[in-house]
C-alpha cells in the first residue's frame, strides 16, 4: 500500500487512471493483495487499533508557532507568530514545499491561489454558525467544490490546464454559494 501525493511527476493527472486498474488486475485477489487508505484503516479498527495508539504528528517547524500563540489565539496572534519564527529560524517557513524542499507553494501562483482564498472565505462567511441542512444537495455541492479546489495538483505544475480548472471550480463554487446561500 502506498500513501503519497503522488503529483511529483505528474503521475496523477497523467498516468494514474489507466495504471491504476492495469496494477489492480495485475495484482489479483489472493495472497498479498492491495487496499485503499480507507480499507487499511477499517482493518486496523478490527484488530483493535483505534485513534489513541497513533502517534500524535505535526508539520515541521508547526510546534514553533504554537509555543509563541500559548492561549491567545487570534488572527493577529498567529501571523505576529509566524513571524517571530521565522525571525529565529532561517528554516521556518508556511509557504510550504515540495520533496524537492525549494519550490514556493504560495509565490508565482495568485491565479490560482487568490479565487481558491476568495471561496474558502465565502464559505466561511456564508455557512459558518447558519443553520443549514448539511445533508441538503445545496450544501455538499459547495463543500464539494471548495475541497476540490483545494489540492496542490492545481497550481504545483504552473499555468496552463489545470489552472484554468482550478479557476472554473472556484468560480463555480462561487456561484453556488451566491445563488444557493442568499444572504
Amino acid at each position: 500500500m502506498q500513501i503519497s501525493d503522488g503529483e511529483n511527476g505528474g503521475v496523477i493527472m497523467n498516468e494514474f487512471p489507466s495504471h491504476y486498474h492495469q496494477t489492480w488486475n495485475q495484482v489479483g485477489t489472493e495472497g498479498v493483495v492491495g487496499m485503499n487508505g480507507t480499507e487499511y484503516l477499517e482493518m486496523l479498527a478490527m484488530a483493535g487499533v483505534t485513534e489513541k495508539d497513533f502517534e500524535p504528528i505535526q508539520p515541521l517547524h508547526q510546534g514553533a508557532v504554537w509555543k509563541r500563540v500559548g492561549a491567545k489565539l487570534s488572527e493577529e496572534s498567529v501571523r505576529t507568530a509566524m513571524q517571530e519564527a521565522a525571525r529565529a529560524d532561517h528554516r521556518f517557513s508556511m509557504e510550504g514545499g515540495s520533496w524537492t524542499n525549494n519550490i514556493s507553494w504560495v509565490r508565482g501562483y495568485q491565479s490560482v491561489l487568490d479565487p481558491m482564498n476568495q471561496l474558502s472565505v465565502e464559505f466561511h462567511q456564508r455557512l459558518d454558525g447558519r443553520n443549514v441542512d448539511r445533508r441538503s444537495h445545496a450544501y455538499r455541492n459547495a463543500l464539494f467544490h471548495l475541497l476540490v479546489s483545494q489540492t496542490s495538483c492545481y497550481r504545483y505544475w504552473g499555468e496552463g490546464r489545470f489552472t484554468e480548472v482550478a479557476r472554473e471550480i472556484c468560480r463555480r463554487g462561487l456561484d453556488i454559494l451566491r445563488y444557493d446561500f442568499a444572504k
